[in-house]
């Protein structure tokens, strides 16, 4: 275990330092290459600013706005049939959209029935197994400027369901509901 320790520790300068000697022997300048990535991404941290904005602005709306509980409310008779919690609906509705918004709900839904409840279980392997669907389409085609992205996003949320589903049966399967 010690070994393993050691070289993650050192494997990404290790990295680096070999790319810096690759390039030196191939004659590349580095440091202007370096110095230009850095150009580059300031550049593209500016231009993803007004999509971070609209996106952030767009969350506290669908929060503060009390849909988010409505819905929840509304399904949760469906969700006590199937099995499924209806506290973990506020995660899965927003994970696709803000990862600091569900890493929030996950703290809180840990904070409020501990880290080894079922639902404090639910909520980790759910942050671990979907993704910001919605945040990466906005800034990242957004900075490269890609207009068109319904494909991309009818399978990012796809994937966002499989990954809720799969982990509430995970959950389920593991660690048993509570």
């Amino acid at each position: 275990m010690e070994i393993i320790a050691t070289l993650s520790l050192w494997l990404i300068p290790i990295l680096i330092g070999f790319i810096l000697l690759y390039g030196t022997m191939k004659r590349v300048s580095t440091y202007e290459s370096f110095v230009e990535g850095g150009k580059e991404g300031i550049s593209i941290a500016f231009s993803i600013i007004p999509f971070l904005v609209g996106m952030l602005v767009a969350i506290s709306i669908f929060r503060a706005s009390g849909a988010l509980e409505f819905f929840v409310g509304f399904m949760r008779s469906a969700l006590e049939v199937v099995g499924i919690p209806a506290e973990i609906v506020p995660l899965a509705v927003i994970r696709p959209i803000s990862g600091t918004a569900a890493l929030g709900m996950t703290t809180d839904i840990i904070a409020t029935y501990g880290p080894d409840s079922f639902l404090g279980r639910l909520a980790s392997i759910m942050q671990g197994s979907t993704d910001t669907t919605l945040y990466i389409l906005t800034v990242y085609f957004g900075a490269v400027g890609i207009k068109r992205m319904g494909d991309a996003l009818k399978v990012g949320l796809l994937a966002d369901l499989i990954g809720i589903i799969a982990s509430i049966i995970v959950a389920g399967l593991v660690f048993g509901t509570n």
